[in-house]
C-alpha cells in the first residue's frame, strides 16, 4: 500500500490526474489484477537487461506523463522478436518522449477476444465497476454492464452474462472457455480498490486478453479526483 500512497502523492505534487500506465499497474497489482509481465526502462543496457528477463516476443510502449493515446502517437511497438528489432523500437519511442520520459517493455500477448473492467466513481452512488467488450469495439459497441460496489461473486458472474457478447466467454471455434472466477475476482477487487482509495475517480483496464482461459490486463489508466 506504501507503493500507492507514493504514486498518488507525486502525482498530485507534479499537479497531475492521470497516472501513467506504469504506475496505474502498480497500483492494480497490489491489489491482485493481474497484469502482464513489464519492466520499465530508460536506456539500451536497462532494455537489453529487460530482454533477457522477458524473453520474446515483446511490446514496447513509451511512457510519459499525461500520455493516454500511446497508438495515435507511434509509442506502441507490438511483436518485436529479436534484439535488433527492440532496440531500433526504443530508439525511435525514446526520440518521442524526450529525456523525461521512459519505455514500457512488456511480454507481447495475443488473443483474439477482448475485454475490458474498470471503475468510475458515480457522484450520487459511489464507485461502481464495468465489465464489457474491449479493445477497439469498447467505443463501437458499447456492450458494458455496470455494478455498484462492493461486489458479490454473484454480482460479478451477473456481470458477464449480462453483455450482449457474453458468448465470447464460453469455449467457441476451439479457444477454452475463460477462467470466470479469475476474472469475477478481476471485478470484485477494482470495487474494493474504489471503496479503500477515494482519491481515485476512474479506472480503465483495456484490454484484458484471454491468455488461454486466463485473464490478464495488457493496458490501464487511473484517473485521480480533482478539478
Amino acid at each position: 500500500m506504501m507503493d500507492i500512497k507514493k504514486i498518488i502523492e507525486s502525482a498530485k505534487r507534479d499537479g497531475r490526474r492521470i497516472l501513467n500506465e506504469y504506475e496505474s499497474k502498480i497500483i492494480l497489482k497490489e491489489y491482485s489484477i493481474p497484469m502482464v509481465d513489464d519492466i520499465l526502462v530508460k536506456d539500451e543496457i536497462q532494455l537489453l537487461d529487460a530482454i533477457d528477463k522477458l524473453s520474446f516476443p515483446l511490446t514496447l510502449k513509451g511512457q510519459m506523463d499525461d500520455l493516454t493515446h500511446k497508438s495515435e502517437e507511434g509509442l506502441v511497438k507490438l511483436d518485436i522478436r529479436s534484439i535488433e528489432e527492440a532496440k531500433e523500437a526504443f530508439e525511435e519511442i525514446i526520440s518521442k518522449v524526450g529525456s523525461d520520459g521512459a519505455v514500457l517493455v512488456e511480454r507481447y500477448i495475443k488473443s483474439p477476444r477482448e475485454f475490458m473492467a474498470g471503475m468510475i466513481r458515480d457522484p450520487q452512488f459511489g464507485p461502481a465497476v464495468m465489465f464489457g467488450l474491449g479493445g477497439i469495439f469498447t467505443e463501437i459497441f458499447k456492450d458494458i454492464s455496470f455494478r455498484v460496489a462492493p461486489l458479490k461473486l454473484k454480482d460479478a458472474m451477473e456481470m458477464m452474462d449480462d453483455i450482449k457478447a457474453s458468448k465470447m466467454l464460453g469455449p467457441v471455434r476451439g479457444l477454452p472457455e475463460a477462467d470466470k472466477n479469475s476474472l469475477s475476482q478481476i471485478l470484485i477487487n477494482l470495487g474494493e480498490l474504489g471503496i479503500t482509495i477515494p482519491e481515485i475517480k476512474e479506472i480503465d483496464i483495456n484490454p484484458i486478453l484471454l491468455d488461454g482461459s486466463r485473464p490478464i490486463g495488457v493496458d490501464a489508466l487511473i484517473i485521480l479526483e480533482g478539478d
